[in-house]
C-alpha cells in the first residue's frame, strides 16, 4: 500500500530533527532519507522538501512526537562565523511562498552558494562585529549577498557600488569620498559603517526591520508612501501587505532564505565553508608612494586577493599617507618591510599637470608611454584634463608592477567620459551625456549634484556571477537620505585621512 505524501515528509523531518531517533521507520522513509543523504546537489526529494522545510525556531507538528526547535547553546564560544551569526538572529522571520521559491533558487545552485560564501568570509567577522556592537541583528551581515554576491567591485548599470550597493549620492550623504584617487562605496570598512548607519536611520524611521530592508531596497520616501496608500484605503502597513515593485517584493524574501539555509544547513543537506569566528584583518597607516602590487608582495598575497581587501583605489598606487588592510596573520612582516621599502627611494609620486603641458609630454619625462600614463590614472585614451590636474607618475619605480594591479581595478565613471577638467588636485568634474525621455542632455556630475536615486543589479565579476545577480538583484530605488543626526559618522572625513 502507497504511504501518503505528508506522512513520509512529517517522518523525513523527524529523522532530521531528533537525530534519526525513530521508532520503527518505513523502509520508503529510510529509503528517500538515504538519498537525500547521498545527493551532491538538491534532487527532486530535497526540492519538495525544501519548499515545505520549517523556518528555523519554528515548531514542526509529528505524529506521536514532541515537537522539537532549533537551540543554541550560548553557554560556549562560537565555533565558526556561521555559529556567530546564528546567535545574533533578531528579525521575525517571514514564512511565505516567496521564501520558499529563493531558498529553492539558492540551493539549486550549490556551487555558486559555496563560492560566494567563501568570498563572503574575508568581510563577515568585521560586519558582524560592527553589528554585533551596533546591537543589531547579525542576519544583516547577510544582505551583502543579496546585494552583491559579497563582491566589492560589484557595479550596477545605475552606478550602485560597494559590498553594500551605494548609489553616488547615498554615498556622499553618508561621507563616503569619491573622486579621481579612492571609491569609498567599495571600501570594506567605510561602506559598511555606512551601511549601517543607513539601515539604523531608516529602521528608526518605520520601527520594522522588514520595512527598513524595503526602504534600503526601494527608498525610504516610495515605502512611506506606499504605507499611506494602505492606511488611506483602510489596509495593514505591514510589508507584505504593501504594493511593491517586484524587486522589491522579493527582497527581503531572499534575506530570509539565506538566514533558513545559515540557521540550519544540516536540514538541506548544504556544508557551509569554515571562516574562523576570529578578526580577519587590521588597518596598517601606510605612507605615499608605494603602489598596490608591491604592497601585496610584503603581504605575501596574490595581487587579487590584496586588491579584494583593498578595493578603493582607482589608481594602482598611493599617492598621499592612507591605510591599507592586510589579514592580521601578516601585519608585522607587512609593517617591517614596509619601513625598509620607504628607505630605497623608488616611489610613486603626484605631477600637477602645468598650463600648456600635455600628457604626452609628461609620459615622456617619466619614461612612459602614453597609454600607461591613461592607465595609471583610469582615464580612458583621448580623454583630455586641464592645468591643476593630479597624474600619478613613478619616481625611480619600475612601473610594470602597478600596471599589473590597473589590470584588477575596474574603472567605472558616473557614465560616458567626455572630457576631464581640473577642480582642486583631486575633485575633477566628469562631464556625461545622460538620456532623460529619449533626448540626450549634457550633464556635469559635481559633489552637490542629484544622480536617479537608482540601483541595479550587480555585475560580478565572473559570467556565473552574472547570471546569478541578474536573477537575484536588480534595479533598486533608493532615495538618498540624510546621515541622522547625533549618528556616529561613516568614516572619517577626507581631510582628516590626508587625502
Amino acid at each position: 500500500m502507497a504511504i501518503p505524501f505528508a506522512s513520509t515528509l512529517c517522518a523525513l523531518f523527524l529523522v532530521v530533527l531528533c537525530g534519526g531517533a525513530v521508532a520503527s521507520p518505513d523502509s520508503t522513509t529510510l529509503a528517500l532519507t538515504q538519498e537525500l543523504e547521498k545527493a551532491d546537489r538538491p534532487s527532486p526529494a530535497m526540492a519538495v522538501q525544501t519548499k515545505l522545510a520549517p523556518l528555523p525556531g519554528q515548531f514542526v507538528e509529528l505524529p506521536n512526537a514532541t515537537p522539537r526547535v532549533l537551540t543554541l547553546d550560548l553557554t560556549r564560544d562560537a565555533n565558526d562565523i556561521w555559529d556567530r551569526i546564528r546567535r545574533g538572529f533578531g528579525m521575525p522571520d517571514l514564512d511565505t511562498p516567496l521564501v520558499a521559491d529563493q531558498q529553492l533558487f539558492y540551493l539549486n545552485r550549490p556551487a555558486f552558494l559555496k563560492k560566494v560564501f567563501e568570498r563572503g568570509g574575508r568581510y563577515l567577522w568585521h560586519i558582524v562585529d560592527e553589528l554585533e556592537r551596533r546591537g543589531m541583528p547579525t542576519e544583516l551581515a547577510l544582505l551583502p549577498m543579496v546585494e552583491s554576491s559579497y563582491n566589492p567591485m560589484a557595479y550596477s548599470r545605475a552606478h550602485a557600488s560597494g559590498l553594500w550597493q551605494f548609489i553616488p549620492s547615498t554615498g556622499r550623504s553618508y561621507n563616503l569620498t569619491q573622486d579621481s584617487w579612492v571609491d569609498e562605496r567599495r571600501d570594506v570598512i567605510a561602506s559598511t559603517a555606512a551601511a549601517l548607519d543607513y539601515l539604523q536611520s531608516i529602521y528608526d524611521m518605520h520601527g520594522d526591520w522588514h520595512l527598513a530592508l524595503a526602504s534600503y531596497n526601494w527608498g525610504e520616501n516610495a515605502v512611506g508612501r506606499a504605507i499611506q496608500r494602505n492606511l488611506d484605503e483602510g489596509l495593514p502597513g505591514e510589508y507584505s501587505q504593501l504594493r511593491m515593485p517586484e524587486e522589491t517584493r522579493n527582497y527581503v524574501p531572499k534575506l530570509q532564505a539565506l538566514k533558513n539555509i545559515v540557521a540550519q544547513p544540516e536540514l538541506f543537506h548544504i556544508e557551509l565553508p569554515y571562516v574562523p569566528n576570529s578578526r580577519h584583518f587590521v588597518s596598517i597607516e601606510t605612507p605615499a608612494g608605494i603602489d598596490l602590487a608591491t604592497a601585496a608582495r610584503m603581504a605575501d598575497m596574490p595581487l587579487d586577493e590584496f586588491i579584494a581587501l583593498n578595493p578603493s583605489y582607482k589608481r594602482p598606487a598611493i599617492a598621499e599617507e592612507s591605510t591599507l588592510i592586510v589579514p592580521v596573520d601578516r601585519a608585522e612582516r607587512f609593517q617591517l618591510r614596509l619601513a625598509e621599502h620607504q628607505q630605497n627611494g623608488k616611489l610613486w609620486r603626484t605631477h600637477e599637470l602645468q598650463r600648456g603641458e600635455t600628457l604626452a609630454s609628461v609620459a615622456q619625462t617619466y619614461g612612459l608611454s602614453l597609454t600607461q600614463l591613461y592607465a595609471l590614472n583610469g582615464l580612458n585614451a583621448g580623454t583630455r584634463v586641464g592645468a591643476g590636474y593630479a597624474l600619478l607618475v613613478p619616481d625611480g619605480v619600475d612601473p610594470g608592477d602597478a600596471l599589473d594591479a590597473v589590470r584588477l581595478i575596474p574603472q567605472r565613471p558616473e557614465g560616458t567620459g567626455l572630457s576631464v577638467t581640473a577642480r582642486g588636485l583631486d575633485k575633477p568634474v566628469l562631464k556625461v551625456d545622460t538620456k532623460t525621455k529619449g533626448r540626450t542632455k549634457l550633464a556635469t556630475e559635481t559633489r552637490g549634484s542629484k544622480k536617479p536615486a537608482t540601483k541595479g543589479a550587480a555585475k560580478a565579476g565572473s559570467k556565473a556571477d552574472r547570471k546569478v545577480a541578474a536573477a537575484s538583484s536588480s534595479k533598486k530605488n533608493a532615495a538618498p537620505a540624510k546621515a541622522t543626526p547625533g549618528k556616529p559618522a561613516a568614516k572619517k572625513k577626507a581631510a582628516d585621512r590626508k587625502r
